[in-house]
């Protein structure tokens, strides 16, 4: 039993590890590159820019059907169970659809381009840009599928190899074309980065499951349940980005565009930051946890695992965060940003929140209960508007920041509420155990922000860093043999 605990925490740990650290190779990329194209396009230019990823990523999230998600799931029972007859014609059952939403996708894209051109620019027709950013959304949604082919699979190696060279092809394709052609080149960019992270998937995926064509009438018949559920997440996404619009409408009419600025790079800070560690839980764990739904041990055993070793890997680097801030924020960016300090260090407490929420509202999707997933974050999503809207009318800026920490604390009660309720989950002693001493340490943190004192305000948080970062660090120690291995490597 102790060598199957150790495996279990090494694997999590691992991975974990491994996509939270592609995801900051990524960040780390994208800043090298957004600092070329600024220098090659310009405001205007990376503006453009912007307005044509924004249309391609609206336009592939509606018309995908939320497939890259919903596929998972029924993949993933069927390699579970061994069924290799059955698993090798759901693969063209994922197939099938996916070559369906990319002709959907590029028609709605050639269709609505007039439209697109007419609402969005006040100068020139654009038409015909966006009809050539047709084949980029098609791929991109062949790309989805395959890559939940790959993730049901735990083909975890392969996806993080793609997600390395995609990041690197965007650096590498985009300045030599930006140098050349200058702002014609940005279709160009964007259409030959969705064929190059295409091309890589596909590498890996055709080698598991070469293309079948024989066999392939009526399949997508069969696909129907991950429809449904993959709507439902395509409707929670709209939910979503309508919310957000919603509250940058609100802060632009009610504040100013300054007061948006500071909020939109509050909240980049604190969900970007989180992602990286947070990208692991769709890539490696959804899939696990997919392929035990229906055992509620087994289900149980494997949300409070992850989120364990989620909660030691993130929280040192949230007290961190909390700590350093006044310091990142100007050296991100610069001095002008030094008011949205308390607005973020304020925010970064959601994500102690997020950490003990994520893992246990992925069990709603791993079992397939599309409406109710639906539901749940639906009602997150107008919690979060009506609390952001107070919070500034009440508290300004640091309102807006408090009002995101008492929506996960929203989300975390109505999620663990509603899967003890209902799935039967039972949070162990030991994330008990632990989310109190470490969520305890960011919080007092955040209140050594408080001290009027410099000297002590930095002493107090360094400490809480130290001391949240030699607890995890023991723990995992524990848990994983991580030091003898690492002394076996070293020595």
């Amino acid at each position: 039993m102790v060598k199957e605990d150790d495996e279990s925490y090494s694997h999590v740990l691992k991975y974990t590890g491994v996509f939270g650290g592609v995801q900051g190779l990524n960040v780390l990329v994208s800043l090298v590159r957004n600092k070329f194209v600024a220098i090659l396009l310009g405001p205007g230019g990376m503006g453009l820019a912007s307005l044509f990823n924004t249309t391609v990523s609206l336009i592939s999230q509606t018309t995908i059907l939320g497939l890259p998600v919903s596929a998972v799931k029924n993949l993933s029972e069927m390699v579970e169970k061994g069924d290799g007859e059955r698993t090798s014609h759901f693969v063209n059952v994922i197939r099938g659809w996916s070559l369906l939403t990319a002709l959907i996708g590029m028609l709605v894209c050639v269709v609505i381009g007039p439209f697109l051109s007419s609402t969005t620019f006040s100068w020139g027709d654009h038409s015909l840009h966006f009809i050539l950013l047709a084949p980029a959304v098609g791929m991109i949604a062949i790309t989805g599928g395959e890559m939940a082919i790959l993730k049901s699979h735990r083909k975890l190696g392969a996806i993080a190899i793609v997600q390395i060279l995609s990041a690197f092809a965007s650096l590498l394709i985009s300045v030599p074309i930006y140098y050349i052609f200058w702002q014609a080149g940005i279709v160009p960019v964007i259409v030959l980065m969705a064929f190059v992270t295409m091309c890589a998937t596909l590498w890996y995926s055709l080698r598991l499951y070469p293309l079948q064509l024989r066999g392939t009438r009526g399949i997508l018949g069969e696909g129907m349940e991950m429809v449904r559920l993959g709507v439902a997440f395509t409707l929670a996404g709209i939910i979503g980005s309508g919310a957000e619009m919603v509250i940058r409408s609100y802060l632009n009419v009610t504040g100013d565009l300054e007061v948006l600025g500071l909020y939109n790079v509050g909240y980049m800070l604190t969900i970007t930051y989180a992602g990286m560690v947070f990208s692991a839980m769709e890539t490696d764990y959804y899939p696990r946890l997919s392929a035990v739904n229906t055992d509620i041990e087994a289900t149980n055993l494997t949300v409070n695992r992850q989120m364990e070793v989620s909660l030691l890997i993130i929280s040192p680097m949230l007290t961190a965060l909390i700590v350093f801030l006044p310091i990142l924020i100007p050296l991100l960016f610069s001095s002008e940003f030094i008011d949205v300090v308390a607005m973020a260090q304020v925010s970064v407490l959601a994500m102690f929140f997020k950490v003990l929420t994520l893992p246990v509202a992925y069990i709603t999707l791993a079992r397939g209960k599309s409406m109710v997933y639906l539901i749940l974050e639906a009602s997150y999503f107008i919690v979060f508007v009506m609390l952001i809207i107070f919070g500034y009318e009440q508290l300004g800026l640091w309102g807006t920041g408090l009002a995101i920490t008492l929506a996960h604390v929203f989300d975390y009660i109505m999620i663990n509420g509603f899967a003890y309720m209902k799935y039967g989950y039972r949070v162990s002693a030991t994330v008990i155990r632990y989310a109190v001493v470490l969520v305890f340490l960011g919080v007092l943190a955040y209140v050594s922000t408080f001290l009027s004192d410099s000297l002590s305000h930095w002493i107090c948080g360094v400490l809480l860093t130290i001391a949240s970062t030699c607890f995890s660090l023991q723990v995992l120690r524990q848990k994983t043999h991580l030091w003898e291995r690492l002394r076996q490597k070293i020595f």
